[in-house]
């Protein structure tokens, strides 16, 4: 049986770690113009005398991010969410756009209007869908992976069973 303060620094470094490479992941997939969902996740370990839990947080759109949403045209194997009958607000894309310096032009050589752009990538979004990055997923599972042996055998933790449950 693990001690409470070996059980302490084993949660923590899950946590650390969970956080760590889903940043790491956002960064190299190039998911990060803005560092607002880099900032924004975050997890906490908390412990009674009788339970303990490691929660996370992050913005709402991270989940999608994550997970990914089917477009109206394009699916994707095991993805829950869809668009159906709205596509995303072109506004929410304007300031994406310029941190990106996409600045199109049209046949003639002439830059397209923004609003025109972020049209366009909406409409795309919606068409297309967005294509599960598992950012979050990838370091949760294999830090379940890393438990220590004590942990799962103390508390009787089923890790197979717990990973499908939480990647339904």
């Amino acid at each position: 049986m693990l001690e409470n303060k070996e059980l302490e620094k084993a949660l923590n470094d899950f946590k650390k770690y969970v956080i760590k490479e889903s940043r790491s992941n956002l960064t190299r997939m190039k998911k990060n113009a803005s560092k607002r969902l880099y900032n924004s996740i975050k997890g906490e370990y908390k412990h009674t005398k009788k339970d303990f839990s490691v929660t996370f947080e992050m913005l709402d759109y991270g989940y999608y991010q994550d997970k990914g949403v089917n477009g109206k045209e394009k699916k994707y194997p095991g993805v829950k969410a869809s668009y159906t009958n709205k596509m995303p607000p072109p506004s929410k894309l304007d300031k994406w756009t310029i941190r990106k310096g996409i600045a199109p032009r049209d046949s003639k050589g002439k830059f397209i209007t923004r609003k025109a752009l972020t049209f366009l990538i909406a409409r795309g979004i919606y068409k297309n869908g967005i294509k599960p990055s598992l950012f979050f997923t990838k370091p949760f599972n294999n830090a379940v992976k890393r438990l220590p042996k004590e942990l799962v055998d103390s508390f009787g933790l089923d890790i197979d069973k717990f990973l499908k449950e939480i990647n339904k």
